[in-house]
């Protein structure tokens, strides 16, 4: 039986193959600014969210995306202006946030199942609404990330020549925050907030084991997404597995085979191309430019 002629199944597959594809685009910046837990202390502020809007009967995911971007903004402010080490700030995030958004959901007349649906996903619910939602918040992350690519890059690169060279650092900081609030509460249906932040950086740690530029290594991480997404999908329907936890695990599979191989063709390489051992070679390692 193809479990993909029923309509849930479809809109858990496009809902999967959306924030497959915008979530690494988003990570790589995260990754290179080493970033790459901020993705968890957010979601466990859209967990607040998710909470409040149980409480006052209003749509979860969209009081979830504005308490994200909210908690996003504070960090990224505290950061900006180093009033507290970014460690701190981001276990304010982590703790602060999962214990509000507990005693919200406790506070409300919801049950518990509805706080593990968030916690670890749960792709198969998706309404028609929800991958509307997913749908245009996930264009609009995936136009910003790869339309604002040299200017991202710049200020993830090096902050001060970003703002020498007349980019609106503050503001570009701020976008980066505020994207990322976005990515975590759309990616909250299809992986849970305790998996977020695997998704963006998983692709994102396995494309750089075989690419070398910043270009390549954001298309190739887009593509290891999709595909975790999709084939985490089809693995969950035919398994009876659970989604989000499937797509973690494929993504994570694939990082360790892709890592596998680029050390299998480091050692060829050293070898050399007619069998005599050649010079030791450098640790592999991920040239960034545009």
């Amino acid at each position: 039986m193809n479990l993909f002629q029923y309509d849930f199944m479809l809109r858990a597959l496009v809902g999967a193959l959306i924030i497959g594809l915008a979530a690494p685009a988003l990570g790589i910046y995260l990754v290179q600014r080493r970033l790459a837990l901020i993705g968890d202390g957010i979601g466990h502020v859209a967990l607040t969210g998710v909470g409040a809007g149980l409480l006052l009967n209003r749509s979860p995911v969209l009081v979830a995306v504005v308490v994200a971007t909210i908690g996003a903004v504070t960090i990224e402010l505290i950061r900006a202006r180093g009033r507290t080490s970014g460690d701190l700030a981001l276990a304010l995030l982590f703790y602060g946030g999962i214990a509000g958004g507990v005693l919200l959901v406790g506070l409300s007349d919801s049950t518990s199942g509805n706080l593990n649906a968030y916690l670890f996903g749960a792709l198969t619910t998706t309404s028609s609404t929800d991958l509307v939602t997913i749908a245009v918040l996930g264009a609009v992350v995936l136009v910003a990330m790869v339309g604002l690519r040299p200017a991202l890059f710049a200020i993830c690169h090096d902050e001060e020549y970003a703002r020498v060279s007349g980019l609106p650092v503050r503001a570009l900081n701020l976008l980066l925050a505020v994207t990322t609030a976005v990515t975590v509460t759309i990616a909250m249906r299809a992986v849970g907030v305790l998996l977020i932040s695997a998704l963006m950086v998983v692709p994102v740690a396995a494309a750089q084991q075989v690419t070398r530029g910043f270009h390549s290594t954001m298309v190739m991480a887009m593509v290891l997404g999709i595909f975790a997404a999709g084939t985490g999908v089809w693995v969950a329907a035919t398994a009876n597995t659970a989604p989000g936890a499937s797509i973690v695990v494929l993504a994570i599979a694939l990082f360790l085979v892709v890592a596998l191989v680029a050390a299998l063709l480091r050692v060829l390489r050293r070898r050399g191309a007619d069998g005599l051992p050649g010079p030791a070679a450098e640790p592999h390692e991920v040239v960034l430019h545009r």
